[in-house]
């Protein structure tokens, strides 16, 4: 039996099919499209990222599921698409944050790690027997008297944004930031206005064990990831916001 002409493209090797796609990258980002929705967002006083964890039974630690990951004191990333791939990228680019400090004795600057980790995922893109990362990126920072957030594609493209968000409810989650986001909130309303993008986004199954908030203050410069009772404060204001409704 003949094989159609673009199957022999549709295989593990990444090269162009003939209409100029690379099928692996694609797959790739499917991974992310199917991934927990997380979402960052920039304030005038700092930057924030929050996720929604996906609790799938009631037997499941929420605590053992990390979506949110700490890289160096000052800059911080959220992930959707494949949890181990995500690790990797984590690792590496707490591993580039060092070689940084050792070499030139200054912390990295946030916008040079994005540009590391995505030329580090772009390689596997190029070559056979490996496959892209089927994971994307949200990393934020603080670096002079700026805030910055990008998010990194699994072909290695790299976008930087005031608000945006990744996996499964990406859609809902931009849909409410065009709606809703100005560049003059301050970072209490900003993890609020992220908040109602994930409870759009999951169809009002938000609580505060099931999110993970990582945020970083302008002032001091500092990553820090908020605890339970943190977030359930901001959950109940934000329910409180938007007409409630049960999780």
């Amino acid at each position: 039996m003949q094989m159609a002409p673009q199957m022999g493209y549709d295989r593990a090797i990444t090269v162009f099919s003939p209409d100029g796609r690379l099928f692996q990258v694609e797959y790739a980002r499917e991974a992310v499209r199917r991934g927990t929705t997380a979402v960052g967002i920039k304030a005038v006083d700092g930057v924030a990222v929050l996720v929604d964890k996906r609790i799938t039974s009631r037997l499941m630690e929420p605590e053992s599921i990390e979506k949110i990951f700490q890289i160096d004191t000052h800059i911080g990333a959220a992930t959707s698409g494949l949890v181990a791939d995500a690790r990797i990228l984590i690792d590496r680019a707490r591993v580039e944050c060092q070689i940084n400090r050792l070499v030139y004795d200054e912390r990295i600057g946030v916008e040079a790690l994005a540009k590391k980790i995505c030329d580090f995922k772009q390689t596997y893109t190029q070559y056979g027997g490996v496959r892209p990362f089927g994971t994307a990126l949200l990393i934020i920072g603080a670096e002079d008297e700026r805030t910055r957030l990008f998010e990194t594609d699994p072909s290695g493209a790299l976008l930087e944004y005031k608000a945006t968000g990744i996996g499964a409810g990406r859609a809902a989650v931009m849909e409410v930031f065009e709606a809703k986001y100005r560049e003059d909130m301050k970072m209490d309303e900003a993890i609020i206005l992220g908040l109602e993008a994930l409870f759009k986004a999951s169809e009002g199954r938000i609580e505060a064990s099931t999110t993970e908030i990582g945020m970083i203050r302008l002032d001091n410069k500092k990553f820090k990831k908020l605890e339970e009772d943190e977030v359930a404060k901001y959950v109940d204001q934000m329910k409180s916001q938007v007409g409630g409704g049960e999780a």
